[in-house]
């Protein structure tokens, strides 16, 4: 376990677009097919409007974040006359949707493992994560979000597995930020002593209150606006984007929480175009564009702006006592203990 966590820089552009935010974390039945097309503000999914286009398979949540990044990249010399074509869902349906056939040049998914299963069926490099941050390209943790004004007094994981709080989360069996969720959960109740008993015990009381099991993070967000439950357990930067879109709702970041890292890989089709967006992706710019929309940076890029939705946008991305997946072993563990469709723990404690 690590603390304090990694620290990032933000570059906040003035235009922040709420209303695209807005549409984004409401208009969920425009999000949630690998068949769905994302566009940006106004309307060329990146802004490029030219002859070359890149086909992006990306997770639900990242969707702000990237329209932004598209159309920056329109911008530059290596983005000129591009065109991104988004399409984003639950994070395992679009890794499934690509080896299936789907068009893609990039993906940006929720879990490493998830572009893995990609690279089993050979359409993306062995050595795609090669780089300095094994391919992860933002960082998030996970962030208990509550009703404005917080009226069941919420305080952190404990106060959440109380009788009478509802819990709605993402369901591990289509969506990467489920797992994230659950292994905040997860480890919570391991504790500093890595008490696997006690583990099994929280994230069985855990499961026992979730109230909505939702097949991405976006569509749980959308369920907890709409009314659903007493507690969303979510990304950081979706609570961020939803108070700087104008969406009523409180969050904190627990005591002690899971560091959520997003990857990003070019496919063995992808374009050079898609590998010139990738390294923007990467750059120090890209990287702020990401803190705007509220993730924190794997490479160490720091805030140099207000991050308008955070808590403190001054300082909004708190210190906190944070796990990983290499402290639980690495994900072929992880997924074997905790996430086994017929053996794992979580099939197990939901029956």
């Amino acid at each position: 376990m690590k603390s304090p966590i990694r620290g990032q820089r933000a570059r906040t552009h003035s235009r922040l677009a709420a209303v695209l935010v807005a549409a984004s974390l409401l208009a969920v039945a425009g999000c949630g097919s690998s068949d769905d097309t994302a566009t940006s503000a106004d309307g060329t999914a990146g802004a490029g409007g030219g002859d070359t286009s890149i086909d992006l398979v990306g997770f639900a949540v990242i969707q702000s974040a990237y329209d932004h990044l598209a159309e920056e990249f329109a911008k530059t010399d290596a983005g000129k006359g591009v065109t991104v074509k988004g399409s984003f869902g639950a994070s395992g349906a679009q890794s499934r949707a690509v080896i299936a056939g789907q068009d893609a040049d990039l993906v940006a998914l929720s879990l490493t493992p998830d572009v893995d299963n990609i690279v089993k069926e050979g359409l993306i490099a062995q050595d795609w994560n090669a780089d300095e941050n094994k391919g992860i390209v933002s960082d998030s943790v996970v962030v208990l979000a509550v009703r404005k004004g917080n009226p069941k007094n919420i305080t952190g994981w404990d106060d959440i597995v109380q009788p009478g709080v509802g819990i709605v989360t993402a369901d591990p069996g289509t969506s990467g930020a489920a797992k994230w969720n659950l292994l905040g959960a997860y480890t919570h109740g391991l504790g500093e002593n890595q008490d696997k008993a006690a583990a099994q015990d929280f994230l069985g009381k855990f499961i026992g209150n979730v109230v909505s099991w939702n097949d991405s993070g976006r569509t749980a967000t959308d369920a907890f606006v709409k009314g659903t439950g007493d507690v969303l357990i979510s990304y950081e930067n979706e609570a961020i984007a939803a108070r700087a879109a104008g969406v009523e709702l409180d969050y904190l970041v627990p005591e002690s929480t899971f560091l959520i890292e997003n990857p990003a890989a070019v496919t063995e089709s992808g374009s050079q175009a898609a590998k010139d967006f990738l390294e923007f992706i990467k750059s120090d710019e890209g990287q702020a564009i990401f803190i705007e929309h509220g993730f924190r940076s794997p490479s160490g890029v720091q805030p140099t702006a207000d991050v308008e939705g955070a808590n403190d946008p001054s300082n909004p991305f708190p210190d906190a006592k944070i796990w990983t997946v290499e402290d639980l072993g690495g994900w072929s563990v992880v997924n074997d203990e905790l996430f086994d469709k017929e053996n794992g723990l979580v099939a197990e404690l939901r029956g």
